[in-house]
């Protein structure tokens, strides 16, 4: 035995070779024969000798050698032990053998000592190198990864559809929804959408999602609703649709949809929403058909506004170039004009000028 390791640390491989093979010292032989570059032979030993840093020597040799399927062979042995895993992981990737290490993270799914470690560390390889490849590796094995560590991994790749599959398995269903709005060409999905809303934490993502599907998927908010109306406040709910529609009819151009729009207001008892439409809709508003809902409403004060900046454009017209002020020749200041979509929440009777 002395001998050997005498031939050995002297770089005498064929001599030390056959002084171990006499003893039987595979683990040591293992380590000879790697340095003949006989490789098959030294997995042979490795598995007669069956220790894991025998494995990890004649693994990392063949990594060297790029003998990887005798690689493979070895490292089958190494990645059922958690603590060896990322070391192993590391030697590959330093040496730019990605797909050499997916190649074995898949062989070893199918080991009887197969451990989370193992699904997470290739969840994350396909995520950086083969992402096509992710969904079904997760679709398959969720249960069996570190879900946050993967979470991490799929954000920074981009991979919103993954990353909504994952919060939704782990349950952090505030963060899925968020996931789908923000990158609805690649994450959203109706079915899995309207499941998911159902079950957020924040009531605030109700609207959110509302406004999302105003704004990207008009024709499916009926669906939406049907699902949300029971979690819904209606008066709140109703100030989305409102703001939408007055801001429609404000961009169609067409003053017969403003002005019916604002009758429609008057019959619900809208009143803050008929002034707040008053601006929103100005320049196609007739102030005669103003004034007669406004009369015949009794909310001439909710009007008010309004008529103000009608007089006021009116006297700049007819004035033209005169040099008396223009304040001098209105009864009462005029405010300025302004809209904000929260008018409707804002305007009250007592706050107008009387």
């Amino acid at each position: 035995m002395q001998v050997g390791d005498r031939c050995y640390e002297e770089g005498m491989y064929d001599a030390a070779k056959l002084l171990y093979n006499n003893v039987s010292n595979f683990a040591r032989l293992a380590s000879t024969l790697v340095h003949l570059g006989e490789y098959q032979a030294a997995v042979d030993s490795a598995r007669k000798a069956n220790s894991t840093r025998t494995w990890k020597e004649v693994c990392c040799a063949c990594v060297d050698g790029e003998e990887f399927r005798l690689a493979q062979i070895c490292g089958l042995h190494i990645v059922i032990h958690a603590d060896e895993l990322e070391e192993l992981i590391s030697y590959y990737q330093d040496r730019g053998y990605y797909e050499e290490l997916i190649g074995l993270l898949e062989a070893a799914l199918g080991l009887e000592r197969a451990h989370m470690g193992m699904f997470t560390e290739l969840a994350i390889l396909y995520s950086k190198f083969k992402p096509q490849k992710m969904r079904e590796h997760l679709e398959l094995f969720w249960s069996r990864v570190n879900i946050p560590k993967v979470l991490r991994a799929a954000e920074q790749s981009h991979l919103w559809a993954e990353l909504v599959f994952l919060y939704d398995k782990y349950e952090e269903y505030d963060n899925a929804v968020l996931t789908m709005m923000s990158h609805p060409t690649d994450a959203w999905k109706e079915v899995q959408f309207k499941d998911i809303i159902a079950k957020v934490a924040n009531v605030e993502l109700y609207y959110k999602s509302l406004s999302f599907y105003l704004d990207n998927k008009p024709l499916l908010t009926n669906d939406l609703l049907t699902i949300l109306s029971p979690r819904l406040d209606h008066s709140r709910t109703v100030s989305y649709f409102t703001k939408d529609a007055m801001l429609y009819a404000a961009e169609s151009k067409d003053a017969e949809l403003a002005e019916t729009l604002l009758q429609w207001f008057l019959e619900e008892g809208r009143k803050e929403c008929f002034a707040a439409c008053l601006f929103a809709s100005y320049d196609l508003l007739h102030p005669d058909v103003v004034l007669e809902l406004a009369w015949r409403h009794n909310i001439m004060d909710f009007a008010m506004p309004y008529f103000i900046q009608v007089m006021r454009e009116y006297l700049t017209k007819v004035m033209g170039k005169t040099t008396i002020p223009l304040e001098q020749c209105l009864v009462m200041t005029p405010l300025p004009v302004t809209f904000d979509p929260k008018i409707c929440e804002l305007i009250s009777v007592g706050s107008l000028p009387g």
